[in-house]
């Protein structure tokens, strides 16, 4: 998880979280925050900026001019950069910190060289986590700016020398494409969003799309598979139905243990705001 001079959670409620990241405190929109009271008022005054949806799809950010262009906060030994975006986002998802120290702990738990496959991979928290400790990995996603910004990442951290091997594409095709090659991996990472594009817009869709991933996903790992992580933010998914969908997709090698739940943040004051949902899955050492 991260340290608390690195990221905390002050507040939430109305729609609505106050989040400290490094120095700077932002005050943004949060679904799971509908219908609940804020508990530090007096805090919320001293966001830096605050991110305005105007619409479902359009938005922006005021008093931004308080903060730098980009700013560096860390996990472990390794950075992340963050930036105001016009999302609303600000490159790293902190409820994912959990998910990249398990991951953590299964590669320490083998003494062979990794091969990782990082699907929808955004700015590269789970690239830097495996090549921080030793795996091979290729990062995947379908933004050119999203691929950069994780590529800046890995030369802050001091991880150019690591094999990295970084691939602009969409995630399902590019899958199809590493089987037909017959390129093989250990263990697999994803996060899709609900709804996307790939760089030649190819259209995902997760109700449609997610179990032809994973059954190429399956194949591509099925020589010596050793974990499997996926996360989803889409609205309505349980923990429970994505765990489901895995244990299909891996059938009758599903001999391993399972982990489900709801992804979450706590505040300062111990309360969880739900972030998503996650199922992980290793294999029994």
């Amino acid at each position: 998880m991260f340290s608390k001079d690195q990221y905390q959670l002050l507040d939430f409620g109305d729609g609505r979280r106050l989040e400290r990241f490094g120095e700077y405190i932002l005050d943004r929109p949060s679904l799971a925050a509908e219908g609940v009271a804020r508990q530090k008022s007096e805090l919320w005054d001293s966001a830096h900026a605050a991110y305005i949806k105007r619409s479902d799809n359009d938005g922006g950010w005021h008093s931004a001019n308080q903060m730098p262009l980009s700013w560096k906060i860390k996990h472990e030994n390794w950075d992340l950069e963050l930036k105001l975006t016009d999302f609303g986002h600000v490159g790293v998802f902190p409820e994912q910190s959990g998910n990249w120290d398990w991951m953590t702990r299964q590669l320490k738990a083998s003494s062979d060289t990794l091969k990782i496959l990082n699907l929808f991979a955004y700015t590269g928290g789970a690239t830097l986590a495996a090549a921080s400790h030793s795996a091979e990995v290729v990062h995947v996603d379908s933004a050119q700016n999203s691929v950069l910004w994780a590529r800046r990442n890995t030369v802050s951290s001091g991880l150019t020398g690591e094999a990295i091997r970084w691939i602009t594409e969409d995630s399902r095709k590019f899958a199809t494409r590493e089987l037909k090659r017959g390129n093989k991996y250990h263990g697999v990472v994803m996060d899709p969003p609900s709804y996307g594009h790939g760089p030649k817009g190819e259209v995902w869709k997760i109700q449609q799309d997610l179990d032809e991933l994973l059954d190429l996903c399956m194949e591509l790992t099925k020589h010596d598979r050793r974990f499997i992580l996926i996360s989803c933010h889409t609205e309505g998914y349980v923990p429970a139905e994505l765990e489901q969908k895995l244990q299909r997709a891996l059938g009758s090698s599903s001999d391993g243990t399972f982990e489900s739940g709801g992804l979450a943040i706590r505040s300062e004051d111990g309360r969880p705001l739900p972030s998503g949902v996650a199922v992980r899955w290793c294999k029994e050492m």
